[in-house]
């Protein structure tokens, strides 16, 4: 038996006092049963929204879908509680919205519309309505459209990325007929925005399953679509004489996705990316047999400002994503001086460091060879020890109001000279970046 939260059973108790039906639907109910955290909170009731809101004051209703959204406590936060009343869907026409709403008159009526059999499971408390066998579905982990599913899809064409995404997430198979109409119905991906597009596929990414994911997305035919840069690189060969790459340019980007450590989603993005110039800078010497991709780190940082435009992601999500994949191609090397590796880390972003740590380790593992290696573990801790030196004239213990007082300078270009040679000899380790020595390396200078 689900045992729900006192929170969520005091709600649900003030619709049943005023003879309302009122069920926990949807990814809440697919969560419990999975015992997983329930993070949003979905209900479907026979209230109009009128009804809902005089029982919830403060709720607020300002949608075209019959939702109305509610702050309750919850574990001593505040969370939106979502209620939608019974609804069934007119024709859609534009591949995403029904063209009219019409609320209905059963629960059943409303899981019929819903896009998954493991989403179209209701619970009131005590009984769970399941009319499309999800909790079947969930122990076979499938993904199985409810009813027919060209029609869903062709509803609602999200729906098609929806079906990846919960594979992704869950590590479930996607049932073969489903499958098929997946890959029948694709091209239908072309009438949704990239904002949603976007909002699916970085949740794919950050799924536990990302590179099954991309896999599925390029075999049903959808990566062709969002991301043909991908996609072409499966056509892309790298085993050659004198190199150590064992799979195909989208193989290695997949199996580099498979290990990359990090759980952010432009980390993951930029993992996926990271040598898709390739497909353009790929050459095959005839007598060597010798494969290049020269500059294919510059091509691939042009391509990845254009996905990412494309893919309508933030000025800061662009900046993360252009940077690591701008400088994935980093030397690691057992001589490399402080004044390189600070030129690394200046160009990478201290922010990001750990973020192109973690590109490098998967890229590595994707190549075919050891995740790690000594000149590697050797480069991550001068990454650390370098960091502890000053990065910038700012980072110095004194300023330019120093050099003034002591030196009787007024504000000038002089100014700034005198802190530019004292930042090199710190830099260069000549000279402590402590304030007493610095003021008495002013009083020299000036001399």
């Amino acid at each position: 038996m689900i045992k729900l939260p006192e929170a969520v059973l005091d709600f649900m108790t003030v619709f049943k006092k005023h003879k309302f039906q009122i069920y926990v639907v949807g990814g809440a109910v697919r969560d419990l049963l999975l015992n997983k955290i329930v993070t949003n909170w979905d209900f479907a009731t026979d209230a109009e929204p009128e009804e809902i809101l005089k029982l919830f004051p403060d709720g607020y209703y300002n949608n075209q879908f019959g939702t109305v959204g509610v702050t309750q406590e919850f574990e001593d936060k505040k969370l939106i509680f979502e209620v939608t009343t019974f609804r069934k869907e007119g024709e859609y026409k534009d591949f995403r919205h029904p063209q009219q709403l019409k609320w209905a008159k059963t629960l059943e009526e409303d899981l019929a519309r819903r896009d998954f059999t493991i989403n179209a499971i209701a619970y009131d408390g005590k009984k769970l309505i399941d009319p499309y066998d999800g909790q079947k579905d969930l122990k076979k982990k499938t993904i199985v459209a409810v009813g027919n599913p060209n029609t869903r899809f062709q509803e609602d064409a999200l729906r098609i990325l929806r079906a990846v995404r919960f594979a992704s997430e869950l590590g479930f198979m996607i049932d073969g007929k489903t499958r098929v109409s997946i890959q029948k119905n694709c091209q239908l991906i072309i009438n949704i925005s990239w904002e949603r597009i976007r909002d699916e596929f970085l949740k794919i990414l950050t799924g536990d399953f990302p590179a099954e994911g991309v896999i599925f997305l390029k075999n049903t035919g959808i990566l062709s679509l969002i991301l043909p840069e991908v996609d072409v690189c499966f056509t892309i060969p790298q085993k050659s004489p004198k190199r150590h790459h064992i799979y195909d340019v989208g193989t290695h980007s997949v199996m580099a996705l498979k290990n990359c450590p990090s759980k952010d989603s432009i980390t993951r993005f930029a993992t996926l990316i990271h040598d898709i110039g390739k497909a353009t800078t790929f050459r095959r010497d005839d007598k060597t047999r010798l494969i290049t991709f020269y500059n294919h780190e510059v091509v691939s940082t042009k391509q990845a400002e254009k996905i990412a435009d494309r893919f309508k992601l933030s000025n800061k999500q662009k900046e993360k994503l252009v940077r690591l994949v701008q400088f994935h191609q980093f030397t690691v090397s057992e001589i490399q001086t402080d004044k390189a590796v600070r030129r690394f880390i200046r160009n990478v972003g201290k922010e990001y460091l750990n973020d192109i740590i973690d590109l490098r380790f998967g890229d590595r593992i994707g190549s075919g060879t050891r995740p790690t290696s000594w000149r590697f573990d050797l480069f991550r801790k001068r990454l650390v020890e370098v960091q502890k030196e000053p990065f910038k004239i700012s980072d110095l213990k004194i300023d330019g109001n120093d050099v003034m007082k002591i030196l009787k300078f007024k504000p000038g270009p002089k100014v700034g000279e005198i802190l530019k040679e004292l930042f090199n000899q710190v830099a260069e380790k000549k000279l402590k970046n402590e304030r007493k020595l610095l003021l008495k390396e002013i009083e020299r200078l000036g001399n």
